[in-house]
């Protein structure tokens, strides 16, 4: 039997239920049991993918082409999963079912209604998701926060899920906030108690509460909320602030978490093996070297906008020992008459982001030009690599006015154009390049090298690719295109071998990275940016007087 764990939050948003979530998933992944991550979101859209980054940070592309909440991506790289098209549950995507099943006449002229139809299709979902996936463990985040008028049919489907699937297969988290008040900076239970109140009013009692907290919760503190909340005193979870995120599953597992699931679901008692993990949290932690790589992109504004790639960078840190410190770079600041060898100076290595639309792409362009001709170490990721294609073609083959279709209505050379099949798409949903896609990588590249691989798969989310009628003159010029579609169509991978590190790539690489699996272009690009480093810095004995 499927065990269901819910995870609810309180008192404010962005509290950290998906860090909580993707934790708790590590936790029981390291005692060998099979997890199957979802995210309840409310909004009516049917997934993320038409969402602005400015507003909803990134749009996380799973294998099967889904376009999703940012979550899905703590889940991955937590627990080592891959999630599916299943593992995102909207309020848009709900509706839509239940309203194609009333027009097909699945319901026999009932009145439709949130209750049963939309619940039990809440439902349904979450169950399908568990048998496709065969875990031992479903854990569903429901976004937003107790109380949004929105989130209330998922509340009430998770709160229907304990009747359906008994009391020893399901449990509910809430994860609230103890701030600290006053000038004495008093340690406040009752945002925490109200926020339960609130829960238990819907008919659901928590069988866990995380708080999260800047400072240790005393013992009579726990006791106070264990009381008021009627949760046992050890289920009361100290969530401190901690040196990285990926600390917080030890910080769980020390605090008897582990252990306490396992009880109250009537699991398999399997040990646990957090060996391996422990050991990359000492490195993040206590790196012997340390780099600093740029980010140039176009969604600087909103911090989650490239939050994979952030955490890629990160992973690739660990098998070089090296702590990565990310900086991030407003694209539009070289238009804004800003010197490229200003803005990147200091840095180790850039990697130029994705995004959609005209808004700072020259200034992109310019970050690509200053990395290819100073040695910067260079990673191109999508629109990185389009950019570096238009700048390769403008200043090193000569020609001017080469943009991409994308950008300007009749280049005077359009390297880059708009995918064939998208020509004739109007919608904008789910209709884009999407999800794991083939690419044969060149022998003796810098590319094959970094993969080790002839064959390799990466995700995908893009409708522009480069222009076929240019690819002669680009290699005529120095540029090796080293990652092709298995049907030679479709460019994947380019890099300027003069270069010692410039690389790019149509894909989205940061998507598959993880913390103890990290991708080998994003490790390649800090092993180049730390042999930049060593091989740049003055010693003393070069060092001037």
């Amino acid at each position: 039997m499927t065990k269901y764990i819910f995870v609810t939050g309180g008192v404010v948003s962005s509290i950290g239920k998906g860090i909580t979530t993707a934790s708790l998933g590590r936790v029981l992944r390291s005692r060998g049991f099979t997890v199957a991550p979802v995210k309840l979101d409310p909004y009516i859209n049917v997934d993320a993918g038409t969402m602005s980054p400015h507003q909803h940070g990134e749009v996380f592309v799973t294998e099967d082409g889904a376009e999703t909440d940012l979550d899905l991506g703590h889940y991955e790289r937590f627990m080592d999963v891959n999630c599916s098209a299943g593992s995102s549950v909207t309020t848009g995507k709900v509706y839509q079912s239940v309203i194609l099943a009333e027009r097909r006449g699945d319901y026999l002229g009932a009145t439709v209604q949130v209750i049963p139809h939309v619940t039990n299709e809440i439902k349904r979902q979450i169950v399908q998701l568990a048998r496709e996936q065969e875990a031992d463990v479903v854990i569903a985040e429901i976004g937003g926060t107790v109380g949004d008028i929105e989130s209330l049919p998922f509340l009430e489907a998770i709160r229907q899920m304990r009747k359906d699937m008994g009391y020893e297969n399901t449990m509910y988290f809430h994860v609230t906030l103890l701030p600290q008040v006053g000038p004495w900076h008093e340690l406040k239970t009752k945002p925490t108690q109200h926020s339960v109140i609130k829960l238990r009013e819907i008919g659901i009692s928590p069988d866990v509460l995380v708080c999260r907290t800047e400072v240790p919760i005393p013992d009579d503190v726990k006791e106070k909320i264990s009381l008021f909340c009627d949760v046992p005193a050890r289920g009361v979870i100290e969530s401190l602030n901690v040196e990285t995120i990926y600390e917080v599953p030890l910080r769980y597992e020390e605090a008897g978490l582990g252990e306490l699931v396992v009880e109250r679901l009537g699991l398999e008692d399997r040990g646990v093996k957090l060996g391996d993990w422990e050991r990359l949290v000492t490195i993040l932690k206590e790196p012997a070297n340390r780099c600093r790589i740029g980010v140039v992109g176009k969604y600087i504004s909103n911090g989650d906008a490239y939050k994979s790639i952030g955490e890629a960078l990160i992973h690739a840190g660990i098998p070089n020992d090296c702590g990565v410190e990310v900086v991030w770079i407003d694209s539009e600041r070289f238009e804004a008459g800003e010197e490229a060898a200003h803005v990147l100076a200091g840095l180790d290595g850039v990697v130029v982001g994705p995004g959609f639309g005209e808004r700072g792409i020259e200034g992109k362009i310019e970050a690509v030009r200053y990395a290819r001709e100073s040695g910067l170490p260079y990673l191109g990721i999508c629109l990185g690599l389009q950019m570096a294609v238009i700048e390769f073609a403008r200043n090193v083959c000569g020609l001017d006015g080469a943009n991409s279709e994308e950008m300007v209505e009749n280049p005077s050379y359009p390297v880059i154009h708009l995918l064939p099949e998208q020509k004739h798409i109007r919608t904008k949903g789910a209709t884009m390049r999407l999800g794991s896609w083939p690419c044969n990588v060149v022998h003796g590249t810098l590319a094959h090298r970094l993969y080790g691989e002839n064959r390799i798969a990466e995700r995908h989310r893009h409708r522009y690719e480069v222009n076929n009628d240019f690819r002669e003159k680009l290699m005529e010029h120095g540029m090796v295109i080293s990652g092709v579609s298995p049907d030679y169509r479709l460019v994947e991978m380019v890099e300027v071998p003069a270069h010692p590190f410039f690389i790019g790539t149509q894909a989205h690489p940061e998507f598959q990275s993880r913390p103890n699996r990290p991708h080998p272009l994003f490790e390649g690009l800090v092993e180049a940016a730390l042999e930049r480093k060593r091989t740049t810095t003055p010693t003393p004995e070069t060092a001037p007087a």
